[in-house]
């Protein structure tokens, strides 16, 4: 699915969930209730599938999430590798133990961007690596929410 079809599937108040899908890490992202404002929320270290969805079925039902929007690697040239089919494959797979769209959004260099933000900051090489993942989600989502911002302007 689009962030173009979330809209009419979301009921007022539901909040988004940002995963950024890693192969070590989830970082997960969360909306406030009027899908402004993304913030950070927790690090998932991976180990069984079935572990990973469990916990971000928690997340879900503690924060009254409506729609899911995964972060999508696609390759500079907007092709898809290795990491881009993963990352589908987990989505797959996730769809089939939550009851909620589930949109992709293009996540080209967020945690660079992310990375280059922390660095300006003055984190520290530790501290960004506790927070790295998260704040990658918090980027996604924030650009799928701006997305749904600008749509809504349209009409």
């Amino acid at each position: 699915m689009t962030i173009e079809d979330l809209p009419r599937l979301l009921q007022p108040e539901a909040r988004l969930l940002g995963l950024d899908v890693g192969t070590k890490t989830i970082g997960m992202a969360l909306s406030d209730v009027s899908r402004s404002i993304a913030t950070p929320y927790e690090t998932i270290r991976r180990t069984k599938f079935t572990e990973d969805a469990k916990l971000i079925g928690t997340a879900i039902d503690a924060n009254g999430v409506g729609a899911i929007v995964i972060g999508l690697p696609i390759n500079l040239d907007g092709s898809e590798g290795p990491r881009a089919q993963s990352t589908r494959a987990f989505a797959r797979n996730l769809a089939s133990r939550v009851d909620l769209p589930l949109a992709f959004w293009d996540e080209r260099l967020s945690t660079a961007a992310v990375e280059r933000h922390l660095i300006e900051a003055d984190a520290s090489r530790k501290r960004r690596a506790e927070v790295i993942d998260r704040m990658a989600a918090a980027y996604i989502l924030q650009g799928a929410l701006d997305r749904l911002k600008r749509l809504a302007q349209l009409g």
